[in-house]
């Protein structure tokens, strides 16, 4: 759960330093907005390729090389002298990051039986909750009242505990099953498999349109950025409870009926937001029954996909992951387009119309 943790606020701490960044290295908000699109991208292109490539390595080995390879970046982006390096820097720590979440989803799958393999993986998507809840506010509130770098600094200390966690707590021996590309060919070909990634990439795109340029927006609509640390937090802790009650009913509702609902409840929270954009309340209001849906219709996407190739799991948790990160580039590559456009009112109603399409994925998705 910790390496989620620490993998979640790894990936999204540049949401929540947008304007110091933009300040910093003299950059619009939409190109330090690209740190998150351009990572996107390497992380959608790394998850499957390094899940083939680890496929046959100890578990213990490469979830502890992934943790510490991301606490010596944010060491480095700390200490980065400007733009290109913080995103070089960036960029490469994420082609090795890629491979934690689908490898510590694959690793949990094995060490619990198949009863318990609903509640378990919830219990590690926890740690994605968390880094919202309470990771993610801290970053902003630290990178606007103290210092970015101190910021990243924070995060690489809590890196090196979780290695030492990691090395300590989990056995030798932990190896998948081998992934081979004829595996992928057969992946590709199960509809399921298929229509709940396009899911996957259709309700992250939704929310990524909006959330990456959250801060920003709240400057621009309700006219002070520092109301974006509010909306965090209450984002994050909602997802933290959302994730909590989907774990405990997704193994008698089932992951079809549990992520239906999660995702209506997140397309009743984005539509909030666009109705409500220049309206503070419903704004910061929007954030209670979107946070709250978010960490659970990941985690029922995993839980889903795992069960409809069990052997596999680590591949299709994976691919998955390639989803949610190929939906962040498309969400955080339109926002920042309709944002350098001024259009921001726009960009709540196009994160509603990435939604509607996805809860009708989902109830065609029912098997």
């Amino acid at each position: 759960m910790l390496g989620n943790f620490v993998t979640g606020v790894s990936i999204v701490a540049p949401a929540g330093m947008l304007p110091e960044l933009s300040q910093e290295f003299g950059v619009s908000i939409r190109e330090a907005g690209l740190l998150i699109t351009f990572g996107a991208f390497v992380l959608c292109i790394a998850s499957p390729v390094s899940a083939w490539l680890t496929s046959r390595v100890d578990r213990r080995i490469l979830l502890s090389i992934s943790v510490a390879v991301m606490a010596a970046a944010q060491f480095a982006s700390m200490l980065a002298p400007n733009y290109a390096a913080l995103m070089t820097i960036r960029l490469l720590m994420l082609a090795v990051a890629a491979l934690f979440t689908p490898q510590a989803a694959g690793t949990a799958a094995m060490m619990v039986p198949p009863e318990r393999r609903g509640s378990t993986m919830s219990y590690v998507f926890l740690g994605w909750s968390l880094a919202l809840a309470i990771g993610l506010p801290l970053v902003a509130y630290v990178a606007n009242h103290v210092s970015w770098r101190v910021a990243y600094g924070g995060i690489g200390i809590i890196a090196l505990l979780n290695l030492a966690m990691l090395i300590s707590r989990i056995p030798h021996g932990l190896v998948g099953t081998p992934v081979e590309l004829k595996t992928w060919a057969d992946l590709a070909r199960n509809p399921l498999i298929v229509l709940l990634l396009v899911i996957t990439v259709l309700q992250t795109s939704g929310q990524f349109v909006v959330f990456t340029y959250l801060g920003p927006l709240f400057a621009k609509l309700g006219g002070d950025a520092q109301l974006a640390i509010i909306a965090f937090s209450i984002y994050g802790v909602m997802g933290f409870i959302g994730n909590v009650i989907a774990s405990r009913v997704v193994d008698s509702w089932g992951g079809y009926r549990t992520s239906l609902v999660a995702i209506a409840v997140m397309l009743l929270g984005i539509a909030m937001w666009a109705f409500g954009a220049g309206f503070v309340p419903l704004m910061l209001a929007s954030m209670f029954p979107w946070g709250m849906a978010f960490s659970s219709v990941n985690s029922m996407q995993q839980v889903r996909l795992a069960g409809a190739a069990p052997a596999f799991a680590s591949a299709t948790v994976s691919l998955n992951t390639s989803g949610l990160y190929v939906g962040q580039a498309i969400g955080s590559g339109i926002g920042g387009v309709l944002f350098a456009r001024e259009m921001y009112y726009a960009i709540g109603y196009v994160g509603v119309g990435f939604l509607v399409f996805a809860v009708i994925s989902v109830l065609l998705s029912r098997r």
